[in-house]
């Protein structure tokens, strides 16, 4: 353990005790930004390759990256021997979650947002939340697990198998969903995802362990870069405020009413995979970032598919961009909350 977190017992440091704070700090800073600069946040808004902005996954790389290099690949042999985490991850990201964020979007802008909301913009809501329903995290959940002290090596192989499943599965259940046949899903976006923001900080981290040779250098690099992860996250936050600050303030009555389902959403499904794992009593180091993995959306794939389905100023686009908004205050509430609770995980030996 670091020194970062050893005088904490909850396992954060002085600074991530108070990266709430940093990160309201970080929305603020971005949307004043977004409002005074306009020309600084169109230039980032421009670095983009296959709808990815590449200064957004430079930062994520720099999240996860710190994360990569704690990964033991000896140890991947063990994940066989605790199928419980995959078994949940699983069974909620793929049976459960896309079904019942759709069913919540036709519930509340169908039925009891219908006085307010015109029902061709409904229509667009649903569909912009359903596309978030289907995209489990791909990059932000290996920042969860590391708040939450998190198994680095289960960690990867439960995103890497989310990922291989997406690849198949993310279009067929979002045209079902959306009843359509001929959906559209921008492969590059994907694949391009994955190799930024698993396959390129992977392999950093295993030249990096190479290099290091011991686990004593191995775990005083991880303590000493470990404050990339919070640095990432918080630069992070402000760029994506920054580039929908004035989505924000022209429709902030519109983005609280797409927020709602979303907040249900995001805690009744950690609800149900947390508390899958603690009555199958699976280990906290892995029940943690098992249940982050389905709260937490894989917001750039939602994005692109919104934007080419529906176009860049839809509904659908802007109910996929109030997932990025609500997702990080959101995450940050039930990291604590699976701080708070770790000891109740008796089998947890980490």
């Amino acid at each position: 353990m670091s020194d970062m977190t050893a005088d904490q017992p909850n396992g954060m440091g002085s600074f991530e005790r108070y990266l709430t704070l940093w990160v309201a700090l970080a929305m603020i800073a971005g949307i004043a930004i977004g409002a005074v600069m306009p020309g600084v946040v169109n230039a980032v808004a421009s670095a983009e390759i296959a709808s990815i902005n590449l200064v957004v996954a430079v930062l994520i790389w720099a999240m996860v990256y710190p994360m990569m290099v704690s990964v033991d690949f000896g140890a991947i042999s063990g994940v066989a021997r605790q199928p419980r985490g995959l078994l949940i991850t699983l069974i909620v990201n793929w049976l459960i979650k896309p079904f019942s964020m759709a069913l919540l979007a036709v519930l509340f802008f169908d039925n009891i947002f219908a006085p307010w909301i015109a029902p061709e913009d409904a229509a667009q809501y649903i569909a912009g939340l359903i596309l978030l329903g289907a995209a489990p995290c791909t990059a932000m959940v290996f920042v969860w697990s590391q708040l939450t002290r998190g198994d680095a090596t289960y960690t990867l192989v439960q995103v890497s198998l989310n990922d291989l499943i997406m690849v198949v599965a993310f279009a067929p259940i979002v045209a079902f969903l959306l009843g359509v046949t001929d959906i559209t899903v921008p492969w590059k976006t994907l694949v391009l995802a994955t190799l930024l923001y698993v396959v390129l900080p992977l392999a950093a981290g295993m030249l990096t362990r190479r290099a290091l040779g011991t686990p004593q250098a191995i775990d005083a690099f991880s303590a000493r870069i470990k404050p990339l992860s919070m640095i990432g996250l918080i630069a992070t936050v402000a760029i994506l405020f920054g580039l929908q600050g004035e989505v924000i303030l022209n429709r902030p009555a519109v983005i609280l009413l797409i927020a709602v389902p979303i907040l249900i959403q995001s805690y009744g499904i950690f609800a149900i995979a947390y508390g899958a794992a603690y009555a199958l009593k699976v280990p906290h180091r892995i029940a943690a970032p098992c249940a982050m993995i389905g709260t937490s959306n894989f917001f750039e794939l939602a994005v692109a598919v919104a934007i080419s389905l529906f176009g860049l100023n839809s509904g659908a686009a802007l109910a996929t961009v109030v997932g990025v908004l609500v997702e990080v205050p959101v995450m940050l509430s039930l990291v604590a909350f699976a701080n708070r609770t770790r000891n109740r995980f008796a089998q947890d030996q980490s």
